[in-house]
């Protein structure tokens, strides 16, 4: 197992909108923004392929980044604006005033990058280094961005944005905004939407979520993104695992079979995503399943939390540009050994296709249990968290080096269950799932997934 990444930092700067041109914002929280203060930050990492030193990069390439991030920034100020509680006001703010920044970081690293943008099991600490940290301030800022070149092969773009200011959705918007202008000086994405008072409150909800917020907030670290560093971290790798649209069709139609044996209707929502994820959940259940010991006796029940885009389900009009959060919550349920039995990949779909069916007639159905089932599944040993999604096209992210070559989430360490779903790079059709486990288990995970693929016939 090659050791961490050895990174130098070369300087520190930050990054702001351009002088004069955003006013002072206020944006308190919507009732799909609450619940996000409890999850850590996301943290990305886009690796480009840049046969550059690192001191031509430094002075040529760097200034034209850092412009071209204040130019997007002009559009998405939140971005570079502070999380705060005032006296006056019970509800949480993002508030932009002149001057606001963003806090970058240039780095440079040694160590092999055809190796840590590989799909194989890497140490999992050797990812640290290259993503920036949020400040400990009580105002938590929005976003930090770490810029690491690999001298001669390559750069990666680390960016630790708090779930506050924005979802998976937003977030596409932005990093595609900021790579357009790099690269053409200009953007044809849509500018962001930033009235959230578009989102219609629920009587009741935005009251409930902040008092189980007031609740948990002492014991819940805002700078979360530290909880992906401690030093047993080092005893977890990272591996990514690729489904294309073939072994998503044979993981079908081997529902599909089992279902005509039974004489059952196959469960509805038999997307690649619900396929890939089933199989997946299954395969983990079993690699992880040393971790139940007789004195904590398993769970009767295993959980897969993902999240859905609410937009197009809500009963009123919000354009696709809309700079928030606007994700519904959903936790498919499993008996523990009807997933571990011989049907287990059909029951887990089954879950999916019922939890779906349900946040499709009512997308805010059960909203009032999304903080207290989230939260207890961040901590769990033997559950998942799904994060991400294929639909957002992050491998789109053009600078003008080409699509990344490798892009890795790096808060799934700090999660106990976290996966991330993504497109993949290299399949049209495909997925990526990217793990962080400890070794034997993924060793375990890694050979129930490729025999299992096998086998599905």
């Amino acid at each position: 197992m090659n050791p961490a990444i050895a990174v130098r930092v070369l300087h520190r700067c930050r990054v702001a909108p351009p002088p004069g041109s955003a006013p002072p914002t206020s944006l308190p929280l919507t009732f799909f923004d609450i619940p996000c203060l409890l999850f850590p930050p996301y943290e990305l990492l886009f690796f480009f392929q840049l046969p550059t030193t690192t001191s031509h990069f430094t002075s040529v390439t760097l200034p034209k980044l850092k412009h071209s991030l204040s130019l997007t920034l002009l559009e998405y100020f939140p971005f570079s604006g502070r999380l705060i509680q005032s006296p006056e006001s019970e509800t949480p703010e993002i508030v932009y005033s002149e001057g606001d920044s963003v806090a970058m970081t240039v780095a440079e690293a040694d160590g092999d990058f055809d190796y840590i943008c590989g799909h194989h099991s890497k140490d999992a600490g050797a990812f640290h280094e290259l993503v920036p940290w949020l400040s400990d301030s009580d105002e938590v800022p929005m976003m930090a961005v770490q810029i690491t070149v690999f001298s001669n092969a390559g750069i990666s773009i680390g960016l630790a944005v708090d779930h506050a200011v924005a979802d998976g959705r937003t977030f596409a918007y932005f990093i595609k905004t900021w790579s357009s202008i790099f690269r053409d000086g200009d953007n044809s994405l849509p500018k962001p939407f930033n009235d959230r008072s578009i989102i219609k409150e629920v009587e009741g909800l935005k009251e409930l979520f902040l008092q189980q917020w007031r609740k948990h907030k002492k014991c819940v670290n805002k700078n979360k993104n530290k909880t992906s560093r401690e030093d047993d971290s080092v005893r977890l790798v990272r591996a990514t695992f690729v489904t294309s649209p073939r072994e998503m069709e044979k993981i079908k139609q081997w529902i599909m079979n089992k279902c005509e044996r039974k004489s059952k209707p196959p469960p509805p929502y038999l997307t690649p995503w619900v396929l890939t994820s089933a199989f997946v959940w299954v395969c983990l259940c079993e690699a992880r399943a040393g971790r139940v010991t007789t004195a904590a006796p398993p769970p009767d029940t295993c959980f897969f939390g993902y999240n859905g885009g609410a937009i197009s389900r809500l009963d009123y009009a919000v354009p696709a540009a809309y700079l928030g959060n606007c994700l519904a919550f959903g936790r498919a349920e499993v008996a523990r050994k009807e997933l571990m039995g011989e049907d287990g990949i059909l029951a887990a779909a089954a879950a999916f296709g019922r939890k779906m069916k349900e946040v499709d007639v009512e997308v805010l159905g059960g909203a009032e249990r999304w903080i207290s089932e989230w939260e207890a599944l961040m901590g769990s040993d033997v559950d998942v968290v799904g994060m991400w999604t294929a639909k957002l096209d992050l491998y789109g992210v053009d600078f003008g080096w080409g699509r990344p070559r490798k892009i890795e989430e790096v808060s799934i360490d700090a999660m106990k269950s976290g996966i991330c779903v993504i497109e993949s790079r290299d399949i049209n059709g495909g997925l990526e799932v990217g793990l962080v486990l400890p070794k034997n288990e993924m060793d375990v995970f890694s050979s129930l997934f490729h025999e299992g693929l096998k086998v599905l016939a």
